[in-house]
């Protein structure tokens, strides 16, 4: 299942605790573009590249106007160990129960070794200023993660 949400939609008014245990909104972001990147679990090898590849190309980001905000299933703990390890200049939230997932359509249907369970579509959101979604990246390369957002 793809998200339904198409660029220029208005994007939805989440809130989440992130690792610092602090409430978080969209709201928070008025007036700032936002990377809002859901990934399915902490230290597994491809969510750290695509968490190491934003971390490296942070300051680009900060110069063209961007926050970054990860999203995972994982645990507050689960975040503040990841963040530690691998010196992430960003905030990751906490959302146990998916709500954020099922507000932006990235909660699904997986498949892995022919089984298949409920899982983060990885995905990443493009969020201007006035909270309208600017790009959906729904294939993910999670090497080359900040040139697929900065071009």
């Amino acid at each position: 299942m793809a998200t339904t949400l198409k660029i220029g939609d208005k994007a939805p008014a989440f809130t989440g605790i992130n690792e610092k245990e602090e409430t978080v909104k969209l709201a928070d972001f008025k007036g700032k573009k936002l990377v809002l990147y859901f990934y399915p679990h902490d230290n597994t090898p491809t969510c750290t590249e695509e968490a190491c590849n934003l971390r490296d190309n942070y300051h680009s980001f900060l110069a063209k106007g961007y926050s970054i905000l990860g999203v995972s299933e994982d645990s507050v703990k689960k975040h503040q160990n990841f963040i530690k390890k691998h010196e992430l200049p960003f905030s990751l939230l906490a959302d146990t129960d998916h709500v954020i997932h099922n507000q932006f359509g990235v909660w699904g249907e997986k498949t892995m070794y022919g089984k298949k369970y409920m899982g983060t579509i990885r995905t990443t959101f493009i969020i201007d200023e006035k909270g309208k979604i600017e790009d959906i990246i729904e294939k993910v390369e999670a090497k080359n993660h900040s040139t697929q957002i900065l071009g």
